[in-house]
């Protein structure tokens, strides 16, 4: 057992949004409410599937790590609390390196809405047994290697946040609106 912990890898990663909105900002957290339409504008919908409502699974963009393409497979639980969207991770598995003992994705991410717009925060981390192709290369190379993993991952969808989030509450507004 204590062989098997010591070739466990572990990264972890966070990001802030503070994210202004110019018009409609009465409105947001009506928008908040709309778990498909939120969910599919802030991940790529392409490798979204809708479950059922309030879950999703995910299928997160392929990554090449040292000549390997691995495939992260998330389903995520998303719920409205206290105005709040809350996203996490229920259920992950990784295709890509073989067998693999152990591998868990953790996701708590959270977007709310202000007076001035949307503040939100995600954490991701995963733990992952090292591969025995894998075993050659320091663990200290690993790890940093699966931090910029991750912290790419997140920069992504907070990019996309900025855009495509803010430009379909735009659209949301403008179809909801009462003549």
């Amino acid at each position: 057992m204590r062989r098997f912990l010591q070739m466990l890898l572990a990264f972890r990663a966070s990001q802030k949004l503070d994210l202004p909105v110019a018009r409609n900002v009465e409105r947001l957290p009506d928008y908040l409410h709309q778990q498909e339409r939120v969910v599919g504008a802030m991940l790529d919908p392409k490798k979204l599937t809708p479950l059922e409502p309030g879950r999703f699974r995910y299928e997160v963009t392929s990554l090449k790590v040292f000549q390997l393409q691995i495939n992260p497979v998330v389903s995520i639980g998303v719920t409205n609390i206290e105005g709040k969207l809350k996203m996490f991770a229920t259920d992950s598995q990784l295709e890509g390196l073989g067998i693999v003992e152990d591998f868990e994705l953790t996701l708590d991410a959270t977007l709310e809405a202000t007076t001035r717009g949307l503040e939100g925060e995600a954490i991701l981390s995963v733990s992952v047994s090292q591969p025995p192709i894998l075993r050659l290369i320091p663990r200290s190379v690993l790890e940093s290697t699966g931090q910029s993993l991750l912290n790419g991952i997140l920069l992504g969808i907070k990019a996309r946040v900025g855009q495509q989030l803010v430009r379909d509450f735009t659209l949301w507004c403008e179809d909801t609106n009462t003549p």
